[in-house]
């Protein structure tokens, strides 16, 4: 793990602060954008990618040309109409958790940086599985497929990295894109690194802070409304449980130490799509499909959220 949402020093292996029961069952428009959702991805069938462990090719946050008869990690392989376009005129902010280049890069990343209430690490590498699949890798892989489904849907998608810088962004600098974009909803994706026999996902939702820069009060409840629409979705498309290790159930966790939501003026929420420590998560975290319908789980639960 060691992350800008590692546990603060007196916390067990991962974070953890219960929160109300969240309810699994998905509104009658959640569950049917969710149905189309899962129909382009049967039309399409199983996304192609680099085996587990490759490092991403870098490259710009717009797609590139792409191969006659191949569609792009992610995609339904479906244009969408301009008359299909439920999130035209709204911007998302995808934040890939952590640059593949922060191995090479320990000084700069270890610098401290100010989030308000307190000061941490600028970024970290991530974890990774037994066999050396890397948290930036998964990261990367499902934040291209996540772009690909919201731009089908019409929605402005920018990512805060792509592989095209040497490391970070720092923490700082993450919330800073996402709020300098004004962006209707950004989800940081990740994956934990808890102990083995901990099992499931998790969306992290900030807490009421305020503190120097830092001050929430106006997205806390906003990010609350995001966090538990991902999480009714991601549950429905991938088939995975809420975490049984942190937030007692419900899928949900909020936390007041992480600089990424402390710094944002935008409504945001971290999302641990499963643990990468865990042998029967990291067989899902490593599967193709899986990762496909993660992405799936992640654009109905934002477009869910922001259709209202």
């Amino acid at each position: 793990m060691h992350h800008d949402d590692s546990p603060p020093a007196a916390r067990p292996p991962r974070r953890s602060k219960p929160v109300r029961v969240l309810a699994l069952t998905l509104a009658v428009s959640a569950s049917t954008a969710l149905a189309g959702w899962l129909v382009w991805g049967a039309m399409s069938g199983p996304a192609k990618n680099a085996a587990p462990g490759a490092r991403p090719a870098p490259g710009p946050t717009a797609p590139g040309p792409t191969a006659p008869g191949h569609t792009a990690p992610g995609s339904s392989g479906v244009t969408a109409s301009p008359g299909a376009a439920p999130l035209a005129g709204r911007t998302v902010v995808i934040d890939p958790g952590h640059n593949p280049g922060n191995f090479a890069h320990p000084r700069e990343i270890n610098r401290l940086v100010d989030i308000g209430t307190n000061r941490k690490e600028c970024d970290t590498t991530g974890t990774s599985t037994d066999s050396g699949y890397t948290e930036a890798a998964f990261t990367l892989d499902v934040s291209h497929r996540l772009r690909v489904l919201l731009r089908e849907q019409g929605a402005t998608v920018v990512l805060t990295q792509d592989a095209d810088r040497p490391y970070g962004p720092c923490i700082d600098e993450r919330a800073r894109i996402g709020n300098t974009a004004g962006a209707d909803a950004v989800v940081s994706v990740h994956a934990d690194g808890s102990a083995v026999g901990n099992r499931g996902f998790h969306v992290i939702l900030p807490a009421l802070v305020k503190g120097g820069a830092a001050d929430t009060a106006r997205i806390a409840g906003p990010s609350r409304s995001l966090g538990e629409n991902i999480a009714r979705a991601f549950a429905r498309a991938t088939g995975s449980a809420p975490a049984n290790y942190v937030g007692g159930g419900t899928g949900l966790d909020v936390r007041k130490d992480l600089g990424g939501l402390n710094l944002s003026t935008v409504p945001k929420v971290f999302i641990e799509c499963g643990n990468m420590r865990d042998p029967k998560d990291v067989a899902l975290l490593t599967d193709a499909a899986w990762r496909q319908k993660a992405a799936q789980g992640i654009a109905v639960g934002v477009r869910t959220y922001l259709r209202g």
